[in-house]
């Protein structure tokens, strides 16, 4: 039986730095491929990751009819979605190796009806302490005028192990 190796945030980070640069949004799109395809139920929204470095974050969500609600605006839980997805990206980018995080709690403030492309971002200054930690990350969303539609609070629990370096 083969060990499944440590989790290692900085695949993220590494992920982003060789995929980004290919032309055309290519490697936007299959980084983002590559997220949905560890965190599954995060790709059901199709989102495109626009820009990443460590602890920043910035996510794309085109509308269209497969996360729209019954109201010709986009669904709550895909917004959701959306907000959990740009503040993990954003924290783990910022984690040392051999770090973990996982929600424990979170919670969406809507503020108006989205529609059309959104856009998202959130920042962290993750703990630099071995121990674990509980991190608030903000995740906003607007919408193409700019207007805030949604705001998610994301509760992270971050686990930093002992004699792990901060080296990038």
């Amino acid at each position: 039986m083969m060990k499944r190796p440590k989790p290692d945030p900085r695949l993220i980070l590494d992920a982003w730095r060789r995929l980004s640069p290919l032309p055309f949004g290519i490697g936007k799109k299959l980084f983002s491929r590559f997220v949905g395809a560890m965190a599954p139920y995060t790709g059901t929204i199709g989102a495109t990751v626009l820009e990443l470095a460590p602890g920043f974050a910035q996510v794309q969500l085109r509308d269209r009819r497969r996360v729209r609600n019954h109201l010709s605006s986009i669904h709550a839980v895909a917004l959701m979605n959306l907000g959990e997805l740009v503040t993990g990206v954003a924290m783990m980018s910022a984690l040392p190796p051999g770090s973990r995080g996982i929600v424990t709690d979170l919670a969406m403030t809507y503020l108006k009806k989205a529609r059309g492309t959104l856009l998202a971002e959130a920042r962290v200054d993750p703990p630099q302490s071995a121990g674990k930690h509980d991190l608030q990350v903000v995740g906003s969303i607007r919408d193409a005028a700019g207007d805030l539609v949604a705001q998610a609070r994301a509760t992270w629990r971050v686990d930093i192990p002992q004699n792990e370096g901060r080296g990038r």
